[in-house]
């Protein structure tokens, strides 16, 4: 989400997106069957438990690491179709298991550095991600999720990255790498036929990739950070922006952030002027996602 630490950021033309220095501390949200965020935002959450298994069940299951309370899956909750989703608060000190047992992996974001070995579940979640690759589990990682697949995997991370926070909305720019990509292919195939040919989509960090792990794909950019996409192997992505926000989480996250009301009002007419067209995108791509952990589920069930 956020990055780690303070960071000097100015509004652009036409409020794509916004910054300003200041720490950030997002709210702890109650943890429940269902979470109301100070924003109203509600997501249906089912806490892990001893009982759950991530495999072993004609539903292919996909594992979502929690990092940070603030930063839950929200709408993802919607458009992960066909599979169940089993949560865990790594930042409560809940584990996932072993890789290799995995059907599908997502790492979400949070306000905290992908170097930090000291934040509950941070080195854990770069190992898990480093063994998934390994053992070809589909994967996503989300704002720090990808930050953390780059450093598990070779990359480099800068904190508090020189270009300053990247706030509000960011146009995805699709490389010729993402056509044929089986994740990401299809928006950028629709971006390819606007006027623009990228795709909005919300954002909100400091920190950044700076370099990506040798032989990554890399799929997509924006003006200010260059690896807005990529993917490592054949079935790990990592995206630094955020398809599975919503407005009002977006508005809840610059609160936290420190946002002065002004800047708040931009990001948040930002987000809402192109907030159809991410809905859609966004179900769209989880709806791949969770297709690929199925396929992937169906090849390793026992005939």
């Amino acid at each position: 989400m956020f990055g780690s630490s303070s960071t000097t950021r100015s509004v652009a033309s036409g409020v794509r997106s916004a910054a300003v220095t200041a720490p950030v501390c997002p709210s702890t949200l109650e943890d429940s069957w269902e979470r109301t965020g100070r924003a109203g935002f509600a997501v249906r959450y089912r806490p892990v438990s001893a009982a759950d298994s991530p495999t072993g069940s004609p539903t292919p299951v996909v594992t979502v690491v929690q990092l940070d309370p603030a930063v839950p899956l929200d709408r993802f909750a919607d458009h992960l179709d066909g599979v169940d989703v089993r949560v865990v608060r790594a930042y409560a000190g809940e584990h996932p298991g072993p890789a290799d047992r995995l059907e599908g992996l997502v790492v979400l974001g949070g306000n905290m550095s992908a170097h930090d070995e000291h934040e509950p579940g941070i080195p854990e979640t770069r190992a898990l991600l480093a063994d998934a690759v390994r053992a070809g589990v589909p994967t996503l990682g989300i704002c720090l999720g990808a930050q953390l697949l780059a450093v598990a995997t070779g990359g480099r991370v800068d904190v508090a990255a020189p270009p300053g926070r990247e706030a509000g909305v960011v146009d995805v720019r699709w490389r010729p790498e993402a056509a044929t990509d089986p994740l990401v292919g299809a928006l950028a195939a629709d971006a390819e036929r606007t006027a623009t040919r990228s795709t909005p989509m919300p954002t909100m960090h400091a920190d950044a990739v700076v370099d990506l792990p040798r032989h990554a794909a890399w799929l997509a950019a924006s003006r200010t950070y260059p690896y807005q996409a990529f993917r490592v192997g054949d079935a790990a992505w990592g995206l630094q922006f955020h398809p599975e926000a919503s407005p009002e989480l977006m508005d809840a996250w610059s609160a936290d952030a420190g946002d002065s009301a002004d800047e708040r009002a931009a990001i948040a007419a930002a987000v809402r002027g192109v907030d159809e067209q991410v809905r859609a995108d966004g179900a769209r791509l989880a709806a791949t996602f969770a297709g690929l952990v199925a396929v992937r589920a169906a090849e390793r069930t026992p005939v």
